[in-house]
């Protein structure tokens, strides 16, 4: 199962790296509506972490974010009953957080585009970690079967 983490991964870090690359050489500081005054892509650069806290500090969250990064991939290699829901969800974490870690290493800050008008502007990794966190809260509540592993 720690292939599929690995094309999970893979699949949320290019995907949002495609999207990003695109939208911020063709759409920088731009907004316009998908669904007009309910959901918009606006491009902006966002230096700080999540609702723009540590504005300014990269260095800081690059260096939170590679311990964060290497710590979980630990994490996820030592997982004894690792099933398909929990590779998925490792998955969707690592590739967002590996996909805002590049940005901000080689870009310095990370480009985020999906405005619901409601919320702080945020990327497709953003929503992959958010969704990766949640399924493994989900599946930590699940009780195994008596003797039947955790598949």
């Amino acid at each position: 199962m720690y292939g599929v983490v690995w094309l999970v991964a893979s699949g949320v870090f290019l995907a949002d790296f495609f999207i990003k690359s695109y939208l911020r050489n063709h759409f920088s500081y731009q907004s316009f509506p998908v669904i007009n005054k309910i959901f918009h892509i606006t491009v902006v650069f966002n230096k700080g972490a999540a609702f723009g806290i540590l504005n300014g500090r990269n260095n800081l969250l690059i260096y939170v974010g590679i311990v964060f990064v290497v710590l979980f991939m630990f994490m996820v290699k030592k997982e004894i009953r690792c099933n398909w829901l929990t590779s998925v969800s490792c998955g969707l974490i690592l590739g967002g957080a590996f996909s805002n870690l590049w940005d901000r290493v080689f870009l310095g800050f990370v480009v985020d585009y999906i405005d619901f008008r409601i919320w702080p502007v945020f990327n497709i990794s953003d929503a992959c970690i958010t969704c990766g966190a949640i399924l493994l809260f989900i599946h930590s509540l699940k009780k195994p079967s008596a003797g039947l592993p955790n598949n």
